[in-house]
Parts: C-alpha cells; sequence; structure tokens
C-alpha cells in the first residue's frame, strides 16, 4: 500500500493506441463504408435534372409554384430534356410531372473510344388548391423549364384567412 503513496513509484498506463479500441475501429470502418456508398450513389444520379446544389443527388426536380388573383403558376426545371421526354396530368387535384431522362456521350480519340449512357425516370407531384378551372390548364416548354399554367375559376374565393393571435 506505501508503494501506491510514492509518487515517483507510481507508473503511468501506456497511452491507449486508436487502433487498440474496438469501438473506434467499427466506428472508423462504418464510416469508411457509408462515406463509399454516397460517393457511389451521387456519381449514378450525377447530371440528373434537379441535382441538388452541393453536388448531392435529388430525385426529383426542381419546382416553383406562385400564384396571382387570377392563376396558379408551376415551373419546373427539366435542363437537359425536352417536351417529348415529359408527360403532364392531372389526378384527384394532384399535378404529375413523369418523365425519362436518356443521356449518351460518345467520345473518340486516337488512342481510345469512350461510350457512356444513363437512363432514369422522374416523377414530381403537386397537390393543387381547389377553386382551379382545371379544363383550361396550359403548359409551355422552353429552354429546360416547364410552365404549367391553371386559371382560377372567376367565382372562386379566396381559402386565405386571418386568424388573430392572443396573448395569453
Amino acid at each position: 500500500m506505501s508503494r501506491s503513496l510514492i509518487p515517483w513509484r507510481r507508473r503511468a498506463p501506456a497511452p491507449a493506441r486508436v487502433e487498440d479500441n474496438p469501438f473506434e475501429v467499427l466506428h472508423r470502418e462504418m464510416t469508411s463504408l457509408f462515406d463509399g456508398f454516397f460517393r457511389e450513389f451521387e456519381q449514378a444520379f450525377r447530371g440528373w435534372p434537379g441535382l441538388a446544389r452541393g453536388g448531392g443527388p435529388a430525385l426529383a426536380p426542381a419546382v416553383d409554384v406562385s400564384e396571382t388573383d387570377d392563376e396558379v403558376h408551376i415551373a419546373v426545371d427539366l435542363p437537359g430534356l425536352t417536351e417529348k421526354d415529359v408527360e403532364v396530368s392531372i389526378d384527384d387535384d394532384v399535378l404529375v410531372v413523369r418523365g425519362e431522362k436518356k443521356q449518351e456521350r460518345e467520345e473518340k480519340k486516337r488512342n481510345y473510344h469512350l461510350l457512356e449512357r444513363s437512363y432514369g425516370r422522374f416523377e414530381r407531384q403537386v397537390e393543387l388548391p381547389g377553386g382551379l378551372d382545371l379544363d383550361r390548364a396550359g403548359a409551355k416548354f422552353k429552354n429546360g423549364v416547364l410552365t404549367v399554367t391553371l386559371p382560377k375559376r372567376p367565382n372562386a374565393q379566396s381559402r386565405r384567412r386571418t386568424i388573430e393571435v392572443r396573448e395569453e
């Protein structure tokens, strides 16, 4: 017991190496596994319409919805596509935009020949407000942007209502 009270006789425990800790080893292996998976996932979806900023994949094209007193406008970003690649429908007050992107790249040089193909389907759904005249709906496609215009019925009341907030 007296030996443990004398400071110069005590030996400091050897510092634990990271490799000796099984939880650190497991953590490092899991991190490496997930990093590899997401890197391959990102590469698989590179070049798709609606690819998120920062390089991460997005599985649906970007959509902007705006409203005026007379109409609802929906703009869908579809770069690299044409109007023939896109299908627009309205199912039970839901606007559905479907399509397929087909991309092929071929490059021939003196010492190599590169041919890449990628295909993929996408779909985006937007719930529509009530009071629209769906029979007069229209769509235009220009410069990779699909614009859907949905006129409101003349007698449609605004569904917006202000609710008073009170302090308790």
